[in-house]
């Protein structure tokens, strides 16, 4: 039986080629966004090339869409076997120069998606993923929310001060943990996964600077979603392995 997979923001960027490589592992995957045509259009370019592919209209910013999208997945397969939360924003990248620290709007958005967004999709699907013979979930954090990184001068992200998202993917760490504690004796799984510098729309600067095209990014999330039984949970890694917390 294909396992049921739901990537959050995968209208495009990583979480779109995260949803290819589910698919093409032979998941049923669902495309979910904002957009309901656009995340249609996205699934019936993936049903064309013969995978399994459905679309899901979800606001992670809001709970009631959420567990409005919970009930209408319970409705269409009664289970969810892969959660991978990736829809993040990074308004810090186009701030005012003017401002002295962080923006206050820019930090409320990006809490608002990155951060609280995970929380309402965990709340709404858990009763999904317990139904789950396995199930997986990722969040898609960044090495830039790890407080070892931020302060090692040796770090490529070292002179990154975005604090905002910093922050708010540190928060999302700090969800794995609490998560895994949780489910701690279950089947399920949960990994934070930063995916590297990726061409996509979130890059700061000029985006075809970024070293990693969406698609070779999207492997290690696709390894953390595919985690074999007698792994662990609870771990914060890269393509390279295990990634300071």
């Amino acid at each position: 039986m294909s396992k049921v997979a739901l990537v959050t923001g995968s209208s495009r960027g990583l979480g779109l080629a995260t949803a290819w490589a589910l698919g093409r592992a032979g998941n049923t995957v669902i495309i979910s966004g904002r957009d309901g045509g656009r995340i249609e259009s996205l699934a019936a370019d993936l049903r064309e090339e013969g995978l399994r592919a459905e679309s899901l209209v979800l606001d992670v910013e809001s709970f009631e869409s959420a567990r409005c999208a919970a009930h209408e997945l319970a409705n269409r397969h009664d289970r969810l076997d892969v959660l991978v939360n990736n829809a993040g924003v990074l308004p810090e990248a186009t701030q005012p120069a003017e401002i002295n620290f962080s923006h206050p709007s820019a930090a409320a958005k990006t809490f608002s998606v990155n951060t609280l967004g995970v929380l309402n999709v965990v709340e709404a699907m858990l009763p999904l993923i317990w139904r789950s013979a396995g199930g997986r979930i990722v969040n898609v954090s960044s090495t830039m929310g790890s407080l070892k990184d931020q302060k090692d001068v040796e770090s490529q992200y070292y002179s990154m001060v975005v604090p905002a998202y910093q922050a708010s993917k540190a928060a999302v760490n700090s969800i794995t943990i609490g998560l895994a504690k949780m489910l701690a004796g279950t089947t399920v799984k949960v990994t934070s996964v930063c995916p590297g510098h990726v061409q996509t729309d979130l890059a700061p600067g000029n985006r075809t600077q970024a070293p990693l095209t969406a698609e070779e990014a999207a492997a290690v999330v696709l390894r953390a979603a595919t985690l074999p039984d007698d792994a662990e949970s609870g771990t914060f890694i890269d393509a390279a392995g295990p990634v300071r917390w």
